[in-house]
């Protein structure tokens, strides 16, 4: 068993969390912040678009159960890889999407996926999901951690009108 970390941003962190937390081998989900230039930024901070910070997840994984392929093939439909702006409902830079390796590995991976979903045809414009170095996560205050099973009906409420769930319905058919 060798415990392994993925960091991925999808927009809003709350709508990240579910999709990974459900897989046996994955350990933990924490909703928080990456990518941006203020140590320790608060919500608040990051939400206002000026820290650089996206909203992410990190995810550890027990690899010998689940491995980085399989998790970064739950990743890429859970967003709109061709939107520069953010995601969904929730615009601006700290809601962009973004793939943060943490090793070569998953480096590779993750390049030659973007480049087989950009050759599929499945989108007509560019997959613009940036592929990064992983830098310093944050984690994000308490009230966001698990925010789907801690605050259900908000999650539900929001995911709802964010329209996630009917891009996705569209557009990741198999």
């Amino acid at each position: 068993m060798t415990i392994q970390k993925a960091t991925f941003a999808g927009g809003c962190f709350w709508c990240m969390v579910k999709p990974f937390d459900q897989w046996d081998g994955v350990h933990q989900v924490i909703s928080g912040y990456t990518g941006g230039h203020l140590d320790n930024p608060a919500y608040e901070q990051v939400k206002q678009g000026n820290t650089g910070h996206y909203e992410a997840v990190e995810i550890t994984y027990d690899d010998s159960l689940i491995n980085y392929q399989t998790i970064l093939d739950l990743y890429w439909p859970q967003i709109d890889p061709t939107d520069p702006d953010g995601q969904f409902q929730d615009r601006g830079e700290q809601y962009r999407t973004a793939i943060f390796y943490h090793n070569e590995e998953q480096k590779e991976l993750a390049e030659k996926a973007k480049q087989t979903l950009a050759d599929s045809g499945r989108f007509a414009r560019p997959i613009v999901t940036e592929i990064k170095a992983a830098s310093v996560f944050y984690p994000a205050e308490d009230y966001h951690q698990d925010f789907y099973k801690k605050s259900k009906t908000k999650y539900e409420e929001d995911r709802a009108k964010s329209g996630r769930d009917e891009f996705i319905a569209e557009n990741w058919k198999s």
